[in-house]
C-alpha cells in the first residue's frame, strides 16, 4: 500500500518542514530557471537532507497549489500528522501553561496567522474543535511559516467539555469579549493561562463563553469595533508573557 501524502507550499513552509522534520519531507518541486539566493538556499538544505528536488513548470505548480500563491515551491510530505493530546503537553511543561483555544476560525489564513503568533509567544499548544474550524491544511501551513510544525495543533470533538478539562488542570480560561467589563491588562496572567478567541465579528459561541473563568477584553481607542482574531491573540499572549518577565 503506497503512503498518503499531502502538499504543502511556500518557501518558509518547505524549509521549516525541512529543518524540523526532513523524514517526512517526500519530494520538493521547484519552478524551473529559479536561480535566486531562496532557491539556491532551499536547493542546498535540501540536497545535505537528501531531498530530491524536481524542476517543474509554473502552471504544474499552480495545480498543485490549487490557485494559492506558492512562491515557486510545493513539496509533497507525509500525510501523517504527529498526534499529540492535550495532556502531552500539559505533562511535560517546565513552566505554567500558556495555550491559544480558538472557536469558529474558519479562515485557514487566520489560523495559520494564529499559529505563527503562538509560536512567537511561546504558547505551549493552539486548541479548536473539530467542527466550525477550517483545520490545518495547505494554506494555514503556508501562512504559519513554520510554527505548524513547532505549536502543537490539537484539534477537541467538544469545546466546552475540553475547556472544562484545561480548567480542572489548575489552568484559569479568559474568553476574549468586547462586552467585558475588564480589560486584559487588569487581569493577573502570571499563572498558568489559557486565552480563548472567537472569529472576528461572531466572537465566541454563549457555551464557550459561559466555559471561560472570566472574560476581558482589549480596549479599542479609535473607530474601528473588532481585531482580526490573529492581531488580537497576539495582544492577549503577549501580555501574558509580558507579566511573567
Amino acid at each position: 500500500m503506497s503512503e498518503e501524502t499531502r502538499l504543502i507550499h511556500g518557501f518558509h513552509a518547505v524549509t521549516a518542514k525541512l529543518r524540523q522534520d526532513a523524514e517526512g519531507v517526500r519530494e520538493i518541486y521547484l519552478a524551473s530557471g529559479r536561480q535566486d539566493g531562496r532557491a539556491k538556499d532551499l536547493v542546498k538544505l535540501a540536497g545535505e537532507c537528501g531531498i530530491r528536488i524536481v524542476s517543474v513548470d509554473t502552471a504544474r505548480l499552480d495545480g498543485m497549489a490549487k490557485g494559492e500563491s506558492h512562491q515557486g515551491v510545493v513539496a509533497s510530505v507525509a500525510a501523517r500528522q504527529r498526534y499529540v493530546t492535550l495532556d502531552d503537553v500539559l505533562d511535560n511543561l517546565a513552566e505554567p501553561a500558556l495555550l491559544l483555544v480558538l472557536d469558529g476560525v474558519t479562515d485557514p489564513h487566520n489560523l495559520g496567522a494564529c499559529l505563527r503568533v503562538a509560536d512567537a509567544a511561546g504558547a505551549h499548544a493552539v486548541v479548536a474543535p473539530k467542527d466550525r474550524a477550517c483545520g490545518l491544511n495547505a494554506t494555514a501551513i503556508k501562512v504559519a511559516s513554520g510554527a505548524a510544525d513547532t505549536v502543537p495543533y490539537i484539534v477537541v470533538t467538544n469545546l466546552a467539555r475540553s475547556l472544562r478539562e484545561i480548567k480542572e488542570r489548575g489552568i484559569w480560561t479568559i474568553g476574549a469579549a468586547g462586552e467585558a467589563t475588564r480589560d486584559l491588562y487588569a487581569i493577573e496572567q502570571k499563572g498558568a493561562t489559557a486565552w480563548v478567541l472567537g472569529a472576528e465579528g461572531e466572537g465566541l459561541r454563549r457555551l464557550t463563553r459561559d466555559t471561560c473563568d472570566e472574560l476581558a477584553k482589549i480596549p479599542m481607542y479609535g473607530s474601528v469595533e473588532s481585531l482580526n482574531v490573529s492581531v488580537a491573540s497576539g495582544i492577549c499572549l503577549f501580555e501574558a508573557r509580558r507579566q511573567r518577565s
